[in-house]
């Protein structure tokens, strides 16, 4: 085992602070909750956490793409101990307050597009996306709501609608929400055996165009709602063909085209929003995570003739827009701009790749290799011919980077895409320690299946 600088585990996981509170846990949270590593975290910076007995994990996670800016940055902090002293929550449906405003300007003016645009925040990725779809339909005074296979949009009726994975979103769940279609997404690396890339784009393009006529009228459609990059549906990142190609069938038929950037925004991909690496300009944005910081805020950017249709009372609630999160909110652009994390985004991004490409090398289990910008994923696979999903392996590399103080965090449809979202201010020694602990992970992984077969 190499020698760590920043991660530490001190024998096995949960050590005794973590089992105790552990046991607390069992008889007060539903296990309907998830968790990955079985601790509990005491103190955080950077790319680093520390949980309550001692132990440090470099955090390749980032509580599933929340932190783009760090743990514990000290412009956020600073930001919201300030918003802290001089009010907490008038609400703004109440008592207006002006880091509401100024949030709202400034991602107005970062959006793509030279267009007018409004914005208005609420708490959730869920929350966002389902306003955006409220006021899609209000509009275009159409019902229907157009999402694509293996995305993820959130847990609510809807947004579980939309929602392709069933387990452990959907299962039970029902029934849900009307007027909700599914079409296809480019998956390039799962394409029919005998297709090229360009023959698949074809085919899924035409799959698309075709759905107009076979499942839903286009007139009835009052929005696609697309993933520039798919998140949990395991890093998949379609051609710029394909999205352009939806693109123009929204605008030949007056769907708004809604880009859900949740995950993917907020410089993770080299850019604010990563639908930017398409060239094409949304009706809609949708925002969240990483936008502030980890305080819960979300967010529609959108067209000011679409954004302005709904009436007072129509959109909002107690908690959106929250001056605290406004607050970090702001920070967070400072610090993206200031410490040019897009481009560190690209470098990073660049780092983990070249790892990749290189245990890919070593292990045939390794069948993809995928992302964009530091929004990185590898597919884990039984057998490279046959592309068998590898649901065992991905979660034993888990377990054995854990156990190694390395947070890192499966994808995909079938459980078997390990994906990173490391903060983007992680250095890049600490960068590079993760990377040899993950490649130590997946070697103990492959040698402990080898020998139970």
């Amino acid at each position: 085992m190499m020698t760590r600088k920043f991660a530490k585990v001190n024998g096995s996981l949960p050590g005794e602070k973590a089992k105790a509170l552990l046991e607390r846990r069992g008889k007060a949270v539903p296990r309907g909750v998830s968790n990955g590593v079985p601790t509990f975290a005491e103190k955080a910076e950077g790319a680093l956490i520390h949980d309550v007995d001692g132990n440090t994990f470099i955090d390749f996670v980032g509580a599933i793409g929340v932190m783009n800016v760090g743990h514990g940055h000290p412009k956020v902090t600073e930001a919201v101990h300030k918003q802290v002293d001089q009010y907490i929550h008038p609400g703004f449906n109440v008592m207006m307050y002006e880091p509401y405003i100024e949030l709202a300007e400034k991602l107005a003016a970062i959006a793509p597009g030279n267009h007018e645009k409004e914005v208005i925040f609420f708490n959730s990725g869920a929350e966002a996306v389902e306003n955006a779809v409220k006021i899609a339909r209000k509009y275009t005074k159409r019902q229907g709501v157009i999402s694509f296979s293996r995305g993820y949009h959130g847990r609510t009726l809807l947004t579980m609608t939309m929602t392709s994975k069933v387990k452990p979103y959907k299962y039970e769940f029902g029934p849900f929400a009307p007027e909700v279609y599914k079409a296809p997404y480019p998956y390039m690396y799962r394409r029919p055996e005998g297709l090229t890339e360009e023959q698949y784009e074809d085919l899924v393009i035409e799959q698309f165009r075709d759905f107009f006529v076979n499942d839903a009228a286009p007139e009835s459609i009052a929005a696609v709602v697309m993933e520039p990059v798919q998140g949990e549906g395991g890093f998949i990142v379609p051609s710029k063909r394909f999205v352009q190609a939806v693109y123009e069938e929204c605008q030949k038929h007056g769907i708004i085209f809604i880009a859900d950037e949740i995950q993917a925004g907020f410089a993770r991909t080299g850019r604010y929003f990563s639908i930017e690496h398409f060239d094409v300009v949304p009706d809609l944005i949708t925002v969240s995570k990483s936008m502030a910081a980890g305080l819960p805020l979300s967010g529609v950017i959108g067209r000011k003739e679409i954004m302005g249709v709904s009436t007072p009372g129509e959109l909002g609630g107690t908690y959106s827009g929250s001056p605290l999160a406004c607050a970090a909110g702001l920070a967070v652009l400072d610090i993206i701009e200031e410490e040019n994390l897009n481009e560190r985004a690209e470098k990073l991004g660049n780092l983990v790749f070249d790892r990749f490409r290189q245990l890919a090398e070593k292990y045939d289990v390794i069948g993809d290799v995928r992302g964009l910008g530091s929004m990185c994923a590898m597919e884990l696979v039984k057998d490279r011919q046959t592309k068998e999903p590898n649901k065992e392996l991905t979660n034993l590399i888990i377990t054995e980077a854990n156990n190694r103080g390395l947070l890192v965090l499966s994808a995909g449809a079938y459980g078997n895409v390990l994906r990173l979202l490391m903060p983007l201010v992680i250095t890049d020694e600490q960068a590079e320690e993760g990377l040899d602990i993950l490649a130590e992970a997946l070697e103990a992984a492959v040698a402990q299946l080898t020998v139970q077969a």
